[in-house]
């Protein structure tokens, strides 16, 4: 999605800071030029500390967002994806997957739940991080238990997968 949006930005660094934070976050644009994470206003200075810029390239960026259509529809839209379990999960007893992909990654999600799946564990939990947005994107799997040491090897067999953590 970033690629096909980024192109809107480039003459304007601080508003590709503001707009990819937003995409990051999972925050939109309110029709009243403020914005929001679900119906929180989120206030300027703090998206402004978060993507390193001034406020007033906050100010500029949601104006320059809804004065351009295409941006309008797609940043008055972002909802938040609600409470990732990575980093309480062994509070809960919950095991973590990460599988770190490379360019080729076509199938991972699919023949990663599968051999879970044939071990008779749940899948809680999965997300990916956008390969557009990351050096090193990531498919985070939480599962209702451990994983047994042999799926790491099966997980690291999987084509475009270059890394495999458990925790």
């Amino acid at each position: 999605m970033w690629e096909s949006l980024k192109y809107k930005f480039e003459k304007y660094p601080a508003r590709m800071n503001v707009a990819s934070k937003m995409i990051e976050l999972g925050l939109r644009a309110g029709k009243d030029h403020k914005i929001y994470c679900n119906d929180l206003k989120i206030s300027d200075m703090a998206l402004a500390n978060a993507a390193n810029v001034d406020r007033k390239a906050v100010k500029q960026t949601t104006d320059f967002i809804l004065n351009d259509e295409k941006l309008a529809n797609i940043f008055e839209n972002i909802l938040p994806a609600g409470t990732l379990l990575k980093n309480i999960a062994k509070n809960l007893g919950l095991g973590v997957i990460e599988i770190e992909v490379g360019d080729e990654n076509i199938g991972i999600l699919s023949v990663a739940s599968k051999l879970i799946s044939e071990e008779k564990i749940s899948i809680r939990q999965a997300y990916a991080t956008d390969i557009q947005l990351e050096e090193s994107p990531t498919l985070t799997i939480i599962t209702e238990e451990n994983v047994p040491g042999e799926l790491i090897k099966k997980l690291l067999k999987i084509k475009g997968v270059t890394r495999v953590s458990v925790y």
